[in-house]
């Protein structure tokens, strides 16, 4: 039995929760559903990373074999179902490679776009953007190169988009401009690179400055 002070408290308690009793019950019920729908989106993801991480496994077997169709297929598998993951970012790139050396530029300009557009990785945005300039400079679409390479970029990535800028503008016949990013470029080159040489060798075939 509850002595009197005992009683008042219960009896408080009582007329509080016939009160708010409904709000609470709602409040815990959207809590608990909050909870779940959490635990179920990370689950989701859970199981969405490994069905990815299987298709890229599958992707890299078809590297090994060398099969563009097949690449292009399991890549194409990734960047639909699962375009979210890192793994789709990558198989972007793989896929754009193998299409290139397979002779469909087309192709691999579309999936480098897409890995630049998509990626949440910043140094995969910073490659697929690195080589789809590549590809635009071997195509003479030299404005386009140029605005790849100027964007915003990682320092990792430095000295391969000024050495590659440095290529664009010698291709425009613009020597004399091409000189600034290859020496910024050997500037980021550590001074035992095996890159050095090959950008160095570009630099001093544009001769003496005017």
């Amino acid at each position: 039995m509850f002595d009197l002070e005992e009683q008042e408290k219960v009896d408080a308690l009582k007329t509080w929760w016939k009160r708010h009793g409904n709000t609470v019950a709602l409040a815990v019920t959207v809590l608990a559903a909050a909870v779940v729908g959490i635990q179920g989106w990370r689950y989701y993801q859970s199981n969405q990373a490994r069905q990815a991480a299987a298709l890229y496994d599958a992707l890299q077997g078809t590297m090994q074999a060398g099969n563009a169709e097949n690449i292009r297929s399991v890549a194409g598998q990734l960047l639909e179902k699962y375009p979210r993951t890192g793994y789709a970012a990558r198989a972007a790139l793989i896929s754009a490679k193998a299409n290139y050396e397979a002779g469909d530029a087309k192709s691999a300009r579309a999936q480098l776009q897409w890995a630049v557009e998509h990626a949440e990785e910043a140094p995969l945005r910073d490659m697929a953007r690195l080589q789809l300039a590549g590809i635009l400079l071997d195509e003479k679409h030299y404005d386009g190169a140029l605005q790849l390479l100027n964007a915003e970029h990682g320092a990792a990535y430095g000295a391969l988009y000024d050495d590659l800028k440095g290529d664009v503008l010698v291709a425009q016949g613009k020597p004399d401009q091409a000189r600034a990013p290859y020496l910024a470029a050997l500037q980021k080159l550590g001074e035992k690179s095996p890159y050095r040489k090959l950008v160095q060798i570009k630099l001093d075939a544009l001769g003496e400055a005017k």
